[in-house]
């Protein structure tokens, strides 16, 4: 019994590993940032309560609509692209074929079987074979901005409610020391998980992610230290 080969790959996860990290990442940073921001001011817990969950549905929206445009101009691109291929093949044929066969030829085979190649996978499918080899077109990598939205949004809103969970459970003062903590290492976690899930060294997520967390904070913190002395 001959054993079966399963590859595991990971570039099908791209599209919504990028948008869930940088949606989590950002909500971290930018609520952690703003609860030190204020607190560091002197604003009370109720403040920093208002500030950070106006921030938390602000950011979560942004990161939407930011996401949904974004990528919605990429998925326009491709269409765009899409159809002007349709139509080349429509309207000459021969040149698309002899096109597709240079490419291949320039990847390393030999020209009577680039044109043998060209010819089988244009006839099964002609916009399916030019799209992934001239464009760069797949099923794994094309443009999702509804898919690309809702996680950008949603894990914004999980990573911004990270940093005020120790403003909810502490007590009438806002612990500085207590939020930048469960912030770097939800950061930490979250690129641990990251490197994990897309086949990368968690270290090297880790130390990425917290130090410029950590650098976002302090600076953050001296912005409101600043104010507050001066208010």
């Amino acid at each position: 019994m001959r054993n079966k080969h399963i590859e595991r790959h990971r570039s099908d996860r791209i599209g919504w590993l990028r948008a869930a990290v940088l949606g989590a990442n950002d909500g971290i940073v930018s609520t952690a940032s703003l609860v030190v921001g204020v607190g560091s001011a002197g604003g009370s817990m109720r403040e920093v309560l208002i500030a950070g969950t106006a921030g938390l549905v602000a950011g979560a929206m942004s990161m939407a609509a930011g996401e949904y445009v974004s990528v919605s101009s990429q998925a326009d691109t491709e269409r765009a692209d899409l159809e002007r291929e349709r139509l080349e093949l429509a309207t000459d044929d021969v040149h698309e074929r002899a096109e597709l066969a240079g490419i291949y030829q320039k990847r390393g085979l030999d020209p009577e079987l680039a044109k043998q190649v060209a010819d089988q996978l244009m006839a099964h499918d002609a916009l399916g074979a030019h799209a992934r080899d001239e464009l760069g077109i797949s099923e794994m990598v094309t443009a999702r901005p509804v898919q690309a939205a809702f996680a950008s949004a949603l894990t914004f809103a999980v990573g911004a409610a990270m940093p005020l969970l120790p403003v909810v459970l502490g007590s009438d003062q806002v612990s500085i020391p207590a939020v930048s903590v469960t912030s770097l290492l939800c950061l930490g976690v979250l690129g641990a998980l990251a490197s994990v899930v897309g086949g990368a060294k968690p270290l090297a997520g880790i130390l990425r992610v917290t130090g410029w967390g950590a650098l976002a904070m302090a600076v953050t913190a001296a912005a409101g230290l600043l104010f507050g002395a001066s208010g």
